[in-house]
């Protein structure tokens, strides 16, 4: 059996650009980029925080150490400069590989500067709270 795993994200990133007339992409920071695992032109879902859009492209390298996540061509119409987004690739894995897989997860700042690294999510507690 293949099962589908999430294989790296980063997670609270900040769109810094939106170009409409751009190639249809995601320009991702070429360090983070590696950090998170990704890889050029490989699928990614951006999942936007702000406003619930979620939507599939695939990644282009930005120049390293810009800090910028740039929305291209569509995907331009569903963010905006400023929104925080989820940016999110998945692998494929057989059971001895999903057995011991862990995801490369990057927490960013608003600055989209790394706050910290993961391999692994706590478990979500129950709380009464609302969203």
């Amino acid at each position: 059996m293949i099962s589908t795993l999430l294989k790296g994200k980063l997670h609270m990133a900040t769109v810094t650009q939106a170009e409409l007339w751009y190639d249809g992409s995601c320009a991702i920071d070429a360090d983070l980029v590696e950090l998170a695992g990704l890889r050029e032109f490989e699928q990614i879902d951006i999942y936007n925080v702000n406003n619930g859009e979620r939507l599939t492209t695939y990644v282009i390298l930005a120049e390293r150490g810009s800090r910028t996540i740039s929305m291209n061509g569509a995907a331009a119409r569903k963010v905006q400069v400023g929104d925080r987004i989820i940016i999110a690739a998945y692998g494929q894995f057989d059971e001895k590989e999903a057995s011991t897989y862990k995801p490369k997860l990057v927490y960013l700042n608003a600055d989209n500067s790394v706050d910290r690294t993961a391999n692994t999510i706590p478990v979500q507690l129950k709380e009464l709270k609302t969203v």
